[in-house]
């Protein structure tokens, strides 16, 4: 059974930071790329970033460069998302994916994980 589980998010102050974990099973985890995305109340699912499974290339949306930074740990089958200098637009419920390409198109992740709440206050 395919598996995604993120979590690390909660309630922070705006300039602080958080960081995210998605633990992933039952499947080749080498073979995907990792995405995260975010869905804030009312508003569609957008894509924050993303890491390839064969250079870790990564990739991120203009609102997040120069504060997000993803990684990967292969061993681990875990992929993080260091979130600093956090602005209250960036509260949100955060969802990690899995997808054959490195892509931000929510479309074109097939595995997803339940969400977990980030919420940063002004």
């Amino acid at each position: 059974e395919v598996q995604l589980q993120a979590s690390g998010g909660g309630l922070v102050q705006a300039g602080g930071s958080l960081r995210l974990s998605c633990a992933a099973s039952g499947f080749t985890f080498d073979d995907y790329a990792i995405g995260w995305f975010r869905q804030a109340p009312g508003k569609e699912r957008e894509g924050v970033s993303c890491i390839s499974s064969s250079d870790g290339s990564t990739y991120y949306a203009d609102s997040v460069k120069g504060r997000f930074t993803i990684s990967r740990d292969n061993a681990k089958n875990t992929v993080d998302l260091q979130m600093n200098s956090l602005k209250p637009e960036d509260t949100a419920v955060y969802y990690c994916a899995a997808s054959t390409g490195a892509v931000l198109a929510v479309q074109r992740y097939g595995y997803w994980g339940q969400g977990t709440l980030v919420t940063v206050s002004s």
